[in-house]
């Protein structure tokens, strides 16, 4: 990963994990209610990603890529449901969750994206 995609995806992904604690936290008090605009973030986020990496990537194939972390979305909406409902409380964890959950894709993707294109220009992986 260069110098540029490292400042790029940085932003891409901060930013991206700000709204999705917004969110995360402003509807914490409505189980589930934040999961379909979060999802939406973090696509938009796999899209920007695959931008600054030189990779086309579908809405399709972003989606693919968020629904892989279902177990931790289903992590999310049960604390949600633990907590969630307590006013103040619940949306501080409901938006630390969203804000985490988001962060860890977003390098992970960054991160998975930055060794294809190192398998491409030099025919093998830095792993």
């Amino acid at each position: 990963m260069t110098k540029d995609e490292k400042s790029q995806g940085h932003a891409i992904i901060h930013a991206a994990s700000a709204a999705a604690a917004a969110i995360g936290g402003g509807l914490a008090q409505l189980p589930g209610s934040d999961t379909v605009p979060i999802t939406a973030i973090q696509v938009g986020m796999v899209i920007s990603l695959g931008a600054v990496f030189g990779q086309e990537i579908t809405k399709t194939t972003a989606t693919s890529i968020v629904g892989g972390l279902a177990s931790s979305i289903g992590g999310r909406t049960l604390s949600q449901l633990l907590v969630g409902w307590i006013p103040g409380f619940g949306n501080a964890i409901n938006a630390t969750t969203a804000a985490g959950i988001t962060e860890t894709l977003g390098w992970m993707v960054a991160k998975q994206f930055a060794n294809s294109g190192t398998e491409d220009e030099e025919g093998g992986s830095d792993r």
